[in-house]
């Protein structure tokens, strides 16, 4: 019998399994669960959240009050939109770091103002001596103040008699056209023009608000100026389009400039009633405007110490802004003033309405949405468009002010004929319009860069053309240069 023991006879040796499916592992089927279910958790909170987004988006409001076309308070408005309502208050801010500390009076009860632009620019104040802006004009603010600071001004005081015209473009108007016209607003338009400035403001009741730009039943823009209802009209007559009715009309992309265009302009107080007019009857340039005023032999002012018929500009931005590559290529006032913003799925117009410069966020929801740049970089651009502007300005004025103290002293000493003299007022007329139309300009150079330098280029030249026929020597530049067609922003719904 062998001595081997058989391996089939051996004990079989007992081992702890270490597969996942042993016992150590009974967890894991655990652990597969709860990941199945925070997932389904997850993914089901996510198609929720996209619903309500979805939903959001259908419904960017919730209509808490019935707005209508009587409801003039924009604090009821905030009531629905209680964002756009917050960032619209906003517009009080000093986002531009130019307020100036008062003390109140009983005469004015302003606690703040912003800095004087005839202080910083004495210029200016010797370009409008005889003219109320020679006495009293600050730096513009938000739209917060555009009422109070326009009823404080000197401007607007005695001596001065203003119409009531000037408020057109500083209080809620669709509440003063209705009480004056009775619920006809083109009425009440024509009725406040023609009453004193003073009388005129006991009507407002409240500075630019919601009801100016938006329909209150489905909330589009919409235009209330009569002004700009005619003044565009006949802009639109000369590309061709006869009957121009602007709410009827006009683009959605239009429109994003043109409830901006109803203020933001050139203007001038026509015949007995004081009526707001715009001089586009020929077009939107600097030119266009001079030639319009030179048919119908308009003048605002006698020139204190020229003796040269005046034209005051007010603050042509749309005009200026047309000739430039933004409104060539569709880019709006709202696009950079009024950049879009995110509030859940909802996109918010932000309607704080100020410079894209302030900081480098609204640098980044304005400018970087079509430039490939950093906000740095823009900035530095900006400040080269504008540093360009300011050196041919300062250039124009030294022109100018050159001019109005020759033709004061050849005025004085008889050094100059009668004829000499009427050229040379004619020339300071020219070359004075446009200094002021692009000193009071508020996007000093950067609306139209290229356009912005070539009228002070050729208001410098009929300043010192000026100076010359003084001396006795003509030269044959008094009318304008060849001028490219007016930019329009492009067609697009």
């Amino acid at each position: 019998m062998s001595s081997t023991t058989d391996n089939n006879d051996t004990p079989p040796t007992t081992k702890t399994p270490t597969t996942w499916t042993g016992p150590r592992k009974r967890w894991v089927p655990i652990v597969v669960l709860l990941f199945v279910a925070v997932a389904a958790a997850a993914l089901t909170w996510l198609l929720t959240n996209i619903f309500q987004r979805k939903e959001e988006a259908k419904q960017p409001f919730t209509q808490v009050v019935e707005l209508t076309d009587t409801t003039y308070d924009p604090a009821v408005w905030g009531r629905n939109f209680p964002i756009h309502y917050d960032q619209y208050k906003k517009t009080a801010e000093d986002t531009d770091g130019d307020f100036v500390k008062v003390e109140p009076t009983d005469e004015d009860p302003r606690e703040t103002h912003t800095i004087s632009r005839i202080d910083m620019e004495p210029r200016a104040q010797l370009m409008w001596r005889g003219y109320p802006f020679a006495v009293d004009y600050t730096a513009p603010r938000g739209h917060e103040w555009a009422f109070i600071d326009q009823v404080n001004t000197k401007r607007t005081k005695d001596p001065f008699k203003q119409p009531g015209t000037c408020l057109n473009c500083h209080g809620s108007m669709p509440e003063v056209y209705d009480k004056l016209g009775d619920g006809d607003r083109t009425a009440g338009f024509h009725a406040m023009n023609a009453m004193s400035f003073q009388d005129a403001a006991q009507h407002v009741g409240s500075t630019i608000a919601c009801i100016d730009c938006h329909d209150p039943k489905t909330m589009e823009l919409t235009i209330t100026r009569p002004a700009f209802i005619e003044g565009i009209k006949k802009v639109k007559a000369l590309e061709g389009v006869a009957d121009y009715d602007v709410n009827r009309d006009a683009t959605n992309l239009e429109m994003r400039t043109f409830v901006c265009a109803q203020c933001h302009v050139e203007y001038y107080f026509a015949g007995e009633g004081k009526t707001l007019t715009f001089p586009w009857a020929k077009g939107l340039t600097v030119y266009d405007a001079m030639a319009y005023y030179d048919e119908i032999g308009w003048v605002d002012f006698e020139h204190a110490e020229s003796g040269a018929p005046a034209l005051k500009a007010q603050h042509p931005d749309y005009e200026t802004w047309a000739q430039g590559t933004h409104a060539a290529n569709g880019v709006t006032c709202t696009d950079c003033h009024m950049p879009y913003q995110r509030n859940g799925a909802a996109k918010v117009s932000n309607h704080q309405i100020m410079s894209p410069m302030v900081n480098d966020e609204s640098i980044n929801a304005s400018c970087l949405t079509c430039h490939n740049s950093t906000e740095d970089e823009m900035r530095q651009r900006v400040e080269g468009i504008q540093t360009t502007w300011q050196n041919s300005l300062n250039v124009s004025f030294t022109a100018l002010e050159a001019l109005i103290k020759d033709i004061t002293a050849a005025a004085n000493d008889g050094s100059a004929t009668e004829e000499q003299l009427a050229l040379a007022r004619d020339y300071q007329r020219k070359a004075q319009f446009v200094v002021d139309y692009s000193f009071s300009e508020n996007g000093r150079g950067f609306h139209a860069p290229q356009y912005a330098v070539s009228i002070l280029n050729q208001a410098t030249d009929w300043a010192r053309s000026g100076q010359l026929a003084l001396r006795g020597v003509v030269v044959e530049n008094s009318k304008p240069p060849a001028q490219a067609e007016n930019h329009m922003p492009v067609q697009e719904n």
